[in-house]
């Protein structure tokens, strides 16, 4: 099972290890900083559940379930 940044929890740290999505949605994610080996952290959700707020690159980034479901990562144990 591939695991997405959208699976993650508050709290828990990961690596980049792929992009699913294509075209505009795919340039936007490299626009972000979102590339294979990028550290991301999840750090707050919404009270609604989304977006959730992710420490990328030292920016605080929101991204939505839609944005998240194609970031393929690999966690981080402490």
């Amino acid at each position: 099972m591939k695991t997405t940044i959208k699976d993650l929890d508050v709290g828990k740290k990961c690596i980049v290890i792929g992009l699913l999505n294509q075209g505009i949605a795919r340039r936007r994610m490299l626009d972000l900083g979102i590339v294979p080996g990028t550290f991301i952290e999840v750090i707050r959700k919404s009270p609604l559940g989304e977006p959730k707020l992710y420490k990328i690159k030292g920016a605080l980034i929101a991204l939505r379930k839609e944005e998240t479901v194609n970031i393929l990562v690999k966690t981080i144990e402490k």
